[in-house]
């Protein structure tokens, strides 16, 4: 997924942190990512040169080639959470509360996007792609990343759009949620698909390796593939789950044996694929219309 820095990615830790034996470790220390999370609520875990692994949330580290670049192009003022959130556009919420799987303690995620006036945008500095608060659980992205990742049928945005739970909109930010279908293509069998198989891959070789099975991730994979098989027949992003509810939580409770999860999951691939043969959806979807909003809302900006 675009938004999770892959495993291999060269990082540098943001501040001063505790070494297992309570020695510090200090700020701009370069590690690499060695274990990646299903997405922002996790940690990733990182290795250091001396072999030392820790967990960091994503707030906590830096890409090694962004700070090199920084370091090149002179210092930059960083926009801070606080100073975009003035810009949202669109908030909404996704995840367990939205999927209808959430229980008593289930956080709310929220998502959403930000659109900055013409000279912060146009500015030396500009803006970052996104910003986020791990107090909050919150996650925006600046408009066109937010377009370019529903352009390539990344499920956490197109799930934006397509959920339940939208806390506030702008007169754009309704608007975009009305061109939603236009985001909507083959692209999402690809996308969708690929991840789920990659990712089977890496449970079945943590039940080689003995290390556990993350039920969890496991569910999100299922669902992934259910919801795949609805936009490819019925051209829609399905978030609530209410169908395939118990079953589902029966998973994430680690209840249900993990060669049935599979056969489930193979016969899901299979309608999967028998959906994208005889799909409407087009090839491509509609970068034109896309891109006519997104100057449409920077105009709308000057």
């Amino acid at each position: 997924m675009d938004l999770i820095l892959p495993v291999g990615t060269k990082v540098v830790t943001a501040a001063e942190t505790r070494r297992p034996d309570g020695t510090p470790r200090p700020s701009g220390a370069v590690g690499v990512v060695v274990e990646a999370p299903f997405d922002h609520t996790h940690a990733y875990r990182v290795c250091f040169a001396d072999g030392e692994e820790a967990a960091f949330r994503r707030r906590q580290i830096l890409v090694l080639k962004e700070v090199q670049k920084e370091g090149a192009d002179g210092a930059q003022p960083a926009a801070s959470f606080a100073d975009l959130s003035r810009f949202v556009i669109y908030r909404c919420v996704i995840g367990s509360r939205a999927y209808g799987l959430a229980g008593e303690s289930s956080d709310y995620d929220r998502r959403g996007i930000y659109l900055p006036p013409a000279d912060v945008q146009w500015s030396l500095f500009g803006v970052p792609e996104q910003t986020e608060s791990d107090a909050t659980q919150e996650c925006y992205w600046e408009l066109r990343k937010f377009l370019v990742l529903a352009l390539k049928a990344n499920p956490n945005v197109l799930e934006c759009l397509y959920t339940p739970i939208v806390e506030h909109e702008t007169e754009l930010g309704e608007e975009l949620r009305g061109l939603r279908s236009i985001f909507l293509s083959r692209l999402v069998y690809q996308t969708y698909n690929g991840y789920v198989i990659s990712q089977f891959k890496k449970l079945e070789q943590d039940i080689r390796n003995r290390a556990g099975i993350r039920w969890k991730h496991a569910m999100h994979l299922i669902r992934l593939l259910l919801s795949g098989i609805v936009v490819m027949k019925e051209g829609v992003v399905p978030v609530r789950v209410d169908e395939h509810r118990e079953r589902l939580l029966a998973i994430r409770r680690g209840e249900v044996p993990w060669t049935e999860v599979n056969e489930w999951r193979l016969s899901l691939n299979r309608e999967f694929d028998a959906a994208y043969a005889s799909t409407r959806l087009p090839a491509r979807p509609d970068f034109d219309r896309a891109n006519l909003f997104l100057l449409k809302a920077r105009r709308s900006m000057l």
